[in-house]
């Protein structure tokens, strides 16, 4: 009967602990998408992870560059 004494706060702080990590979960937005990462596997590339804007850019080409290491009138 004694350890009762022992295993009823130890319960209590244990559940204290438990609450406290789900409220700092939901703060810290860890529940925001639950269905991404069981679809993402499903994608080849990793596209759906980026912003509109960096797909954009990843899609269009390169500027291009003038290369000059081969001209001789700059040596002169």
């Amino acid at each position: 009967m004694s350890i009762l004494y022992l295993l009823i706060p130890l319960s209590l702080i244990l559940l204290g602990l438990a609450v406290w990590a789900f409220f700092w979960a939901v703060k810290n937005d860890q529940f925001d998408d639950l269905e991404g990462p069981a679809h993402r596997i499903l994608f080849d590339e990793d596209e759906n992870d980026l912003t509109p804007e960096e797909r954009a850019r990843r899609r269009s080409p390169p500027p291009a560059t003038k290369d000059t290491s081969n001209d001789e009138s700059d040596r002169n």
